[in-house]
């Protein structure tokens, strides 16, 4: 699989520099979560990535080619996926210094061997962050709809960007929906706010993609929704790091009260206890319901 990428400009030598700094350390990483990068080439303006080839195509043509009225991706499928995912970008961001900012989280750059196992591809855009940096300012790259707000805004980008991604793939992954689809109704164009809106009306079955094979159970599915709304908290920092995100999505008993949300639905966040807690707003007040 060959990536290439064109630079102009005044800055070519600085982003050459930069190029083979980033690229020569992505290099280095294994992990049977990640595209393994073979090698690169730099010629003038031009940029080539070689990765190692992954014979099943990728997670966005499952999702959205036509591939029949029923899906081959069964829910217990789609869930390996997102937790074979969240694996490859923890060591990312965790098992890695200077830590793999990916920058640019989406279906099409999840790749699939014929045992569904997911592999993340394509750091032409990722970005080093060393331990003693917070963030790192930038150009603003990445694919609409998967973008953080906070670094769409600003430019500052940190793994707390990537963790947003992942949490708008998860919601993809269970809907079949594209994150932004002019296509359908005006309240339903943009995937996260659909979704939360679903959610706070407790309307839980019907955000599922109508070519799954077979529902899960109720319990599996607030599971993921609750993760994926957690990983897209307008505030970055009540984000989960993506450690914590595997732990909650592998964690058996994962306790669930089904409780009413038709209260406005304002952000997620994790107890003390390592619960999930849903913030919600009645009659002027603030409470968080555990769950």
């Amino acid at each position: 699989f060959v990536f290439l990428a064109h630079v102009a400009g005044r800055r070519r030598g600085q982003a050459e520099r930069e190029f083979t700094v980033e690229v020569e350390a992505i290099g280095r990483v294994r992990h049977k979560n990640l595209v393994r990068l073979l090698g690169y080439c730099v010629e003038g303006a031009h940029r080539i990535l070689v990765y190692e080839y992954v014979d099943n195509g990728n997670l966005e043509q499952w999702l959205h080619g036509d591939n029949g009225p029923v899906s081959p991706l069964s829910w217990d499928a789609r869930m390996d996926i997102v937790l074979g995912t969240a694996k490859g970008i923890t060591y990312l961001h965790e098992g890695l210094e200077p830590k793999v900012v990916h920058r640019d989280i989406k279906s099409s750059n999840i790749l699939l061997d014929k045992r569904w196992n997911s592999k993340v591809s394509d750091f032409g855009l990722a970005k080093l962050l060393g331990s003693d940096s917070n963030y790192v300012t930038t150009r603003v790259m990445g694919t609409f709809g998967y973008v953080a707000p906070e670094y769409a805004s600003t430019g500052m980008l940190n793994e707390r960007s990537d963790v947003y991604s992942f949490g708008v793939l998860i919601m993809e992954i269970i809907s079949g929906r594209c994150p932004v689809d002019y296509a359908r109704p005006p309240t339903e164009v943009n995937l996260v706010e659909w979704l939360k809106k679903m959610v706070s009306n407790r309307d839980y079955e019907a955000v599922l993609d109508p070519k799954l094979p077979e529902k899960p159970s109720s319990k599996a599915l607030k599971k993921a929704l609750l993760v994926a709304l957690r990983c897209v908290d307008p505030d970055s920092q009540k984000r989960p790091k993506m450690g914590h995100a595997i732990h909650m999505l592998e964690v058996d008993d994962f306790p669930y009260r089904d409780v009413s949300l038709a209260a406005s639905f304002t952000s997620l966040s994790s107890s003390q206890s390592g619960h999930l807690c849903i913030r919600v707003r009645r009659n002027g007040q603030s409470r968080c319901i555990r769950v």
